[in-house]
């Protein structure tokens, strides 16, 4: 098997899981590489080489895509698309983010958990706060009806800065995605022209 083949064959299976035009495109795109070259003089082996790895390429495309589809889709499935292609792009970066990631999602989380108790907790005492006396509250209804208001509103908050900050992570990523992505592009094209 040849270079040409071997890098296409790699690459092919390193796209496994993205939609079949799109991996058909990219195949399209770097069989041009080759063809270019050869047109060129250069040989199968020196385009392979300066295309670089070509699972590290696949990883790169797919964190692309993901990126693209984030993008035009914002949704949980998209987001955790662009969250994994980042991590499979950042290989060596994992040692760094992951362990700063997993705090910031756990945490995240954690705050979210505290927030939507205290909102079904400020939402289911409030009827029972206007009906009946809590205890602690020497008989003012509104005093406890007021409590409970405030806990259901500050869950409720709690859980929105929540969303709204997950928003936030995800674009963060996404941007460090893509300029990981495109110093890893100019740098294969800078191999490309030598």
């Amino acid at each position: 098997m040849n270079e040409r083949d071997s890098f296409l064959r790699r690459l092919r299976s390193g796209l496994w899981g993205l939609p079949r035009p799109a991996i058909d495109d990219i195949i399209a795109d770097y069989e041009g590489h080759f063809d270019a070259g050869r047109a060129a003089g250069r040989s199968d082996a020196d385009v392979a080489t300066a295309l670089g790895d070509p699972s590290r390429l696949a990883r790169e495309l797919r964190a692309e895509a993901g990126l693209r589809r984030w993008e035009d889709e914002r949704s949980l499935a998209s987001a955790l698309g662009v969250i994994v292609g980042v991590i499979g792009l950042a290989a060596l970066d994992l040692f760094v983010i992951l362990p700063v990631l997993v705090g910031i999602v756990t945490t995240l989380f954690a705050f979210l958990l505290v927030g939507l108790v205290a909102c079904l907790g400020g939402g289911f005492a409030l009827p029972f706060a206007l009906v009946t006396n809590f205890p602690g509250f020497m008989g003012d209804r509104l005093q406890a009806a007021l409590l409970s208001l405030g806990v259901l509103g500050g869950g409720a908050s709690l859980t929105a800065f929540c969303i709204l900050f997950t928003i936030g992570l995800v674009n963060l990523l996404v941007r460090y995605g893509r300029a990981h992505y495109r110093l890893i592009t100019a740098g294969s094209n800078s191999r490309l022209r030598d």
